[in-house]
């Protein structure tokens, strides 16, 4: 059987007013790897109302554990959507949602009996203190599994939890904006990522590894593909990235990397081609509205051509 992940953080609405779509990256990830035939359990919290009955449908259709799945009083996690007037949205993330109560003894039981191999853990989910000391108390508590943190900074997230997740992470997923704002808070200097081959680039990025104690870096670099450096010297660059025949949105497209790169990772694949199937994953999520397909048969081409089945 392939290594065990579990995914912790946020499973919420995306609430746009006419309609509500399932999201949260932690879910999005899990989703992927469940549709990929790949072991994997969510600890997650949502609340006993309407919301969280659509969430608990998305764990049936993806064929998905529940035993992670903590329900409670809090309304389950809701994200407002706003048009800006431009061609944009406004998100609007709710206070006192469901996801931010994670009960710590519930989520290391479950975590004990699921044994993971990796830990895949984000910044949202990290905001409270009940879930921050729950997710403290599973990755103390998982042995020696991987810790695999994919850094969100676009939610307004404290510095403080920041600098608390890359002290535990072994893996950290960024993608440029935010390897930028890691080199302005702990770095001498702050070298432009615009420019990735960049010898300074490196540098700082090593430096930063080395003083967290950083496995491997993985930077996600959107039409430029991706790169990867590890504690080891080795520096992996991909750049060829798989269009889709019509794009219709990025929604999602960093999760479902993610989700191909755990994949990879727990099956032995080379960096070359993690990298390289995980942008033609993420790439052909740009082809379907929103971050997950409505019919799972999308995922068959991909565990045939991979062998995943």
């Amino acid at each position: 059987m392939s290594a065990r992940v579990l995914v912790f953080g946020e499973a919420l609405l995306d609430d746009f007013g006419d309609r509500q779509v399932v999201g949260g990256a932690p879910f999005n990830v899990a989703r992927n790897l469940a549709a990929l035939g790949h072991p994997t359990l969510m600890v997650t919290r949502v609340g006993n109302d309407a919301h969280g009955n659509l969430l608990r449908e998305e764990f049936s259709r993806f064929g998905m554990s529940s035993e992670g799945l903590q329900h409670g009083a809090e309304p389950t996690g809701r994200v407002v959507v706003e048009r800006d007037g431009e061609g944009g949205h406004r998100f609007h993330i709710l206070s006192g949602q469901a996801y931010d109560h994670i009960e710590a003894a519930a989520a290391v039981d479950v975590m004990r009996a699921f044994s993971p191999n990796t830990v895949y853990f984000g910044t949202l989910a990290q905001r409270e203190p009940d879930s921050r000391e729950a997710l403290k108390a599973v990755l103390d508590g998982a042995g020696d599994a991987e810790h695999f943190l994919d850094l969100n900074l676009r939610n307004g997230v404290d510095e403080s939890v920041v600098f608390d997740s890359l002290q535990r992470a072994d893996i950290v997923k960024v993608n440029e904006d935010e390897l930028q704002a890691l080199f302005s808070w702990y770095c001498h200097t702050c070298p432009d990522t615009v420019d990735m081959d960049c010898a300074a680039v490196e540098t700082e990025a090593r430096a930063m590894m080395h003083n967290f104690s950083i496995k491997g870096l993985l930077v996600t670099l959107g039409e430029r593909g991706a790169m990867y450096f590890g504690a080891d010297g080795a520096r992996v660059v991909e750049h060829q990235v798989a269009k889709p025949a019509q794009f219709v949105d990025s929604v999602g497209a960093g999760d479902a990397f993610a989700a191909v790169f755990l994949v990879g990772r727990a099956r032995g694949w080379d960096m070359p081609v993690i990298l390289s199937r995980a942008n033609a994953f993420a790439g052909a999520i740009c082809g379907i509205p929103g971050a997950v397909p409505s019919d799972l048969a999308f995922y068959d081409t991909w565990r045939k051509d991979w062998g995943l089945t």
